[in-house]
């Protein structure tokens, strides 16, 4: 674990110390927004393909055994399992970003579901209401104002801008997995976790692959940070500001409106 405090101080550091500019026409903002949200494209390029291929030879047919071997109710307790772990964390990070009532459900969620629903593998607060939220520590540091920093593709782990390479590290020391003394329990866990996430992948793959085209890459790296804006604003993301720019009756630019 010192390890991972001494990662987490030192993405802390670079986070604080990167810098956003944005431009105040559309076109400059675009550029703009080339240049600074994937400034390392050839590395991210590089790892993506890794990443690619350590998918395709190890741990997609893993995933495949996985899914064709246990059934689905067992599946499911799985993965029901490894997000009642980290369901204390949600609370926390609801009560960091302001949301008290959504915090008290979700540990009203964990100790239904570690108590009745037998450490978290039967889901019975989805029947009783609680629905499941997706909080985590990128949320709450985008909430704080932390900029998002440059998008970065690490191995293995994936796409992740530095802010939610920096959340992800925090959200792995907020997890109790983090802390099992037992190596081959802790890594069984992990790799469990792992291969369960990828095998509940694997229907929406060929969706992928037809919307992505000719390059995959481009569309997981706009997915991604689309998907991440729409959970920092719990669905409804605010317009980009140059979206805002409206042109009036002479064809010149009128001032934007504030969003609210």
């Amino acid at each position: 674990m010192k390890i991972s405090h001494l990662v987490l101080l030192l993405l802390l550091s670079l986070q604080v110390s990167c810098a956003t500019t944005s431009a105040s026409q559309t076109e400059a903002v675009s550029e703009d927004a080339a240049e600074t949200w994937d400034p390392v494209e050839p590395f991210n390029r590089a790892m993506f393909t890794f990443n690619e291929k350590f998918d395709a030879w190890l741990l997609k047919p893993v995933a495949k055994g996985y899914d064709r071997l246990l059934p689905r109710p067992i599946k499911t307790g799985v993965g029901n399992f490894f997000s009642n772990l980290f369901q204390p964390a949600v609370a926390v990070n609801d009560l960091l970003q302001g949301k008290p009532r959504q915090s008290a459900r979700d540990l009203g969620r964990f100790a239904v579901n570690t108590t009745i629903g037998i450490l978290g593998f039967v889901d019975f607060a989805q029947d009783m209401g609680l629905e499941r939220n997706d909080e985590d520590w990128g949320q709450t540091f985008a909430v704080w104002g932390i900029p998002e920093g440059p998008y970065l593709v690490w191995p293995i782990i994936g796409p992740r801008t530095l802010r939610e390479t920096f959340g992800w590290t925090a959200d792995w020391l907020s997890n109790p997995m983090s802390y099992v003394q037992d190596p081959n329990v802790y890594w069984g866990a992990r790799v469990l976790d792992i291969v369960d996430l990828r095998a509940r992948l694997l229907p929406a793959e060929k969706v992928i692959e037809q919307a992505a085209g000719d390059d995959k890459y481009t569309f997981i790296r706009e997915a991604y940070r689309q998907r991440r804006r729409s959970l920092q604003y719990d669905g409804n993301p605010p317009k980009p500001k140059f979206f805002d720019d409206e042109l009036d009756d002479s064809g010149k630019s009128a001032p934007a409106k504030k969003s609210e």
